[in-house]
């Protein structure tokens, strides 16, 4: 969006897409996904819907104990996804039904786990909040960029839980952070379609869809059907 990246935001917890499976043997617990770009009508939507499908392809469920959501640091409370959005959500099949745009607030970035920023800007924009947000926000490119450095045979299996899993992707993650940087500014950034053609909406969900396999393979230790 050309709105100023400014941090607000809102939360709506009905339609946060909370898994209903638990692994059995398990406690229930959960890994919360905060997806965050400017306005919550274009990247963020997109991207959380298409972490929701991945997951559902990988697993048959969405996987016990982990949430999905989004917001925007100059969100557009209660409004509809972009139509484009829509459309590139079908085009993978996608479930874009439901959502309503929302601004971010300090509560998204207290209860997420993880969030995941369109552009570096945005990155910045949840770090400067607080709530210790550094070491579990990363733009999208970023955390993928990480992710592919991690061998899977570290991180403990699906068996332990998807939760406890996705928790040690984000530590090593972290960790990594410092010694593996981006060979371009623009490498980090997701770019805004908000007011493009269907066909630049369409390129960007093909650049969310190129990121966030690797990081929904390493979540769930299944990678993609082909």
């Amino acid at each position: 969006m050309t709105a100023p990246e400014a941090g607000r935001g809102i939360g709506n917890g009905e339609r946060a897409a909370e898994i209903t499976t638990t692994f059995v043997g398990l406690p229930r617990d959960t890994f919360r996904i905060l997806h965050v770009s400017t306005g919550n009508v274009c990247r963020s939507p997109i991207t959380e819907r298409l972490t929701r499908h991945f997951v559902h392809q990988r697993l048959g469920v969405l996987g016990g104990g982990l949430i999905v959501e989004s917001a925007g640091t100059w969100g557009h409370e209660g409004a509809p996804m972009e139509a484009h959005a829509e459309t590139v959500l079908a085009e993978y099949g996608a479930d874009a039904s439901g959502f309503t745009g929302r601004e971010l607030l300090d509560e998204h970035v207290i209860r997420a786990d993880l969030v995941l920023t369109a552009t570096r800007d945005h990155r910045a924009q949840v770090i400067s909040m607080g709530h210790s947000a550094g070491l579990r926000t990363f733009t999208l490119k970023e955390f993928t960029r990480l992710v592919d450095a991690i061998d899977p045979a570290t991180l403990p299996p699906l068996e332990d839980g998807l939760v406890k899993r996705a928790r040690a992707l984000v530590r090593a993650a972290a960790a990594l952070r410092g010694w593996l940087l981006a060979p371009t500014a623009e490498a980090d950034e997701v770019h805004d379609p908000y007011g493009a053609p269907l066909t630049f909406f369409q390129s960007i969900g093909d650049e969310i869809h190129q990121a966030l396999d690797p990081v929904v393979t390493a979540l769930t230790g299944v990678p993609a059907r082909t």
